[in-house]
């Protein structure tokens, strides 16, 4: 056991670590609108670049886990990633816009919310393949929300702010890792028939194309807007989307008490809480450009850049003379005053 946690950290570290990465390598080629080439462009970045073998590390060390623990343990202990994504914007943050308590309170909420989640449903049992008209639907339900979150992030909402546009991708790429994860399953039941018999499946194919396609989704969501709006999404409906996929394609069992549907009720309240909490951040609002969040220097610098800009006017005060304000009378140079 105590080897499954050790490397469930360190897969939640390393996964922590590719977002960091990869934002810093996407954060010049804001995404404004869909483009398959960027995955092509970005790997031009060394930085991005190590943020893919940082995800690939902790992919592995996630493997691993799995093989020492069971799932009900391994997948809470991954929603420390959202806690490791926050130490770094905090140690290597932009100086402008500092992590502050409510933020890491709100971050350590929706990580314990849903390992909370995972610890009390405890998914188990099930089948080893889900029949293929359940895979159909799946996929096609999976599509559909990838589709309906492109188009409100570059279509219907091009108008959208980056934070909020990174935030429905970050939403979209989480349940799409959860659709990976259960291929991932499907998959490694055909690991000790060998490799003639995994190539004759239809699973390596549709991991390879789905896994592509979240890739360079994941890539948009980290392309559009702040960390802090699309790591959420990553981290709690992945482990979710697959939990789900769970129950519904391989039959999985989750606890369905009283107490337990009350514990499960009261973990989705934290997740929701502290989501509605982090989208108040200034980690999230300040890269949108909103004045309040910066400090005071800064704040000064873009009223005079406000003052700058062609056609400002600054708004005059309405408030009236009142009877016992002096009247100065204030004449041209020379002119002689009352």
């Amino acid at each position: 056991m105590e080897k499954a946690i050790l490397l469930a950290v360190a897969a939640s570290f390393c996964t922590a670590t590719a977002s960091v990465c990869q934002r810093i390598g996407a954060s010049s080629s804001e995404a404004t609108s869909f483009d398959v080439w960027l995955v092509f462009r970005l790997a031009r970045r060394p930085v991005w670049l190590l943020g893919v073998a940082a995800m690939i590390l902790g992919f592995v060390f996630q493997l691993t886990a799995l093989h020492f623990g069971a799932l009900a343990l391994v997948q809470p202990i991954l929603a420390l990633e959202l806690l490791f994504v926050f130490g770094y914007l905090a140690v290597a943050g932009s100086k402008r816009m500092r992590v502050k308590r409510r933020d890491w309170l709100a971050a350590a909420a929706m990580s314990a919310g849903i390992g909370i989640f995972l610890w009390v449903a405890s998914p188990s049992g099930g089948r080893l393949h889900a029949p293929g008209s359940l895979w159909l639907l799946s996929g096609l339900v999976t599509f559909g929300v990838v589709v309906a979150a492109l188009t409100v992030a570059f279509g219907l909402s091009s108008g959208a702010s980056r934070s909020r546009r990174a935030g429905v991708l970050g939403a979209a790429t989480g349940i799409s890792w959860g659709f990976v994860a259960a291929v991932i399953k499907e998959l490694s039941s055909h690991l000790g028939d060998g490799i003639g018999a995994i190539f004759s499946t239809w699973s390596p194919y549709v991991l390879i194309a789905a896994g592509a396609a979240t890739m360079l989704l994941a890539t948009h969501a980290l392309a559009a807007g702040p960390l802090a709006a699309s790591q959420p999404g990553f981290t709690v409906l992945d482990p979710l989307s697959a939990s789900l996929l769970g129950v519904f394609l391989f039959g999985e069992h989750i606890r369905t008490g009283a107490p337990d549907l009350l514990g499960e009720a009261l973990a989705l309240a934290i997740i929701f809480a502290g989501a509605s909490a982090l989208s108040h951040s200034c980690l999230i609002l300040g890269e949108d450009g909103d004045p309040s969040c910066l400090p005071g220097q800064y704040q000064v610098q873009a009223h005079r850049k406000q003052l700058r800009v062609p056609g400002y006017q600054p708004v005059e005060s309405t408030r009236r003379p009142e009877p016992q304000d002096p009247v100065v009378n204030v004449g041209s140079p020379g002119q002689k005053r009352d």
